[in-house]
């Protein structure tokens, strides 16, 4: 009994300390996605995602909205392919993130700069799955507003 309760004692101990330092994998994914766009470095922006990957983005128009797929592919080209004093800045103002097993979710609600002006705010829904290589972004969907920013 006495080694019953040991090993639960340390399995509620341990389970929290797991979760946060998954929590931190995704949100450091998340962030190498941001710092790739912010530096143009396509082969950085390309790593955090999976094969196949799916990109979309919802335009609104009043209270409804209209989806619109893009590709990983010509989204890493066209960051890539920005020229050098064009400067890109997604500010992440929160992370949510929840993790089941080797999925994850994240919202991120975002205010976006280009060359220091604000340009949009909205939020970012990340999907990842931990592969044998760690956390990749499966699907991202975003909302991008001009009003009701912070």
């Amino acid at each position: 009994m006495k080694y019953l309760l040991i090993t639960l004692f340390a399995v509620m101990v341990m389970c929290p300390a797991y979760s946060q330092s998954e929590e931190a994998a995704v949100k450091a994914v998340i962030e190498t996605l941001f710092d790739g766009m912010r530096a143009k470095n396509a082969d950085q922006i390309g790593a955090v995602f999976s094969e196949n990957a799916i990109m979309q983005t919802i335009e609104t128009t009043g209270e409804t909205g209209i989806v619109k797929a893009g590709s990983v592919a010509d989204f890493v080209k066209g960051i890539g392919n920005l020229p050098v004093e064009a400067k890109l800045d997604e500010r992440i103002t929160d992370y949510q993130i929840n993790i089941d097993g080797p999925m994850a979710t994240a919202w991120t609600p975002y205010e976006f700069y280009f060359n220091d002006k604000f340009s949009h705010c909205g939020v970012n829904s990340f999907q990842l799955v931990k592969m044998a290589s760690g956390w990749k972004i499966v699907y991202i969907i975003d909302t991008r507003r001009k009003d009701g920013c912070s």
